[in-house]
């Protein structure tokens, strides 16, 4: 009964979206700042979970669920184009562990680079809730490299950290709509993510996947929207301009 209440105050309903308003000009097309300003406005009033009754629930380090694999040695490796510069994610889950607060936490591992030069290795923390099947985010450590030397670690949070709560990576019950934080920590990370569809079908250079999730990612304390696609029993297909190119099980 615990688990179902759970999720029934985690996930809502959420409204149309609102389109924008174009006007003609010279043949040329406008975007009204009418339209711009109602759709800014139904962004502020958007609800979102970001309380999750963590100290009820129960982790794991390893599992899986329909769109996240929490297990040693499984990888993706995403690649594409953004202009002339050509970008690769390679998202690794380590055999590691780390606790975070009294959470025990596995290690996954995003490692960045841009026309083969090293950008950024983050390695970010997750549980599987043996309750609700739902991957939880509790933060995640940063380096940002500039010349081959780490430069910055902006970023960088940890549920256990003053005002910082863990947030939900991929829900393991897919409601339409739900909007969740991922990250919760005011005015330093606040990523979200709100479900789109779960019916996508969608074709990269390692294949055509059908039953895509589609998220929506936005930011609390930034400007912009992005779009991620994940495919049923592999994860992260689509990220930004990076596109799912090889995964699997790799030798430790």
């Amino acid at each position: 009964m615990l688990v179902c209440v759970f999720w029934l105050s985690v996930f809502f309903a959420v409204g149309s979206a609102v389109a924008q308003e174009v006007k003609k000009e010279g043949g040329k097309e406008v975007k009204a700042t009418k339209g711009l300003k109602k759709e800014a406005k139904k962004e502020e009033q958007k609800q979102w979970t970001d309380s999750f009754n963590i100290e009820e629930l129960h982790f794991s380090t390893t599992g899986k669920n329909k769109y996240c694999i929490l297990e040693p040695s499984y990888q993706l490796t995403l690649e594409g184009k953004d202009g002339k510069d050509v970008g690769k994610l390679i998202v690794t889950v380590l055999d590691e562990t780390k606790k975070i607060g009294n959470i025990e936490t596995r290690v996954v591992e995003e490692r960045e680079t841009a026309n083969g030069e090293l950008i950024e290795i983050s390695r970010n923390y997750f549980a599987m809730c043996t309750d609700t099947n739902s991957v939880f985010y509790f933060g995640e450590d940063v380096d940002i490299y500039k010349g081959g030397r780490v430069t910055d670690h902006g970023g960088s949070w940890k549920a256990d950290s003053e005002n910082a709560r863990a947030g939900v990576m991929m829900p393991g019950i897919i409601l339409l709509g739900a909007r969740y934080y991922q990250e919760y920590v005011p005015g330093v990370a606040m990523d979200r993510a709100e479900i789109i569809s779960n019916s996508e079908t969608f074709e990269t250079p390692a294949g055509k996947f059908e039953n895509c999730l589609k998220t929506e990612e936005t930011s609390g304390v930034e400007k912009g929207k992005d779009y991620k696609y994940y495919a049923p029993g592999i994860g992260l297909i689509k990220d930004g301009n990076l596109l799912l190119t090889k995964y699997g099980f790799v030798q430790k």
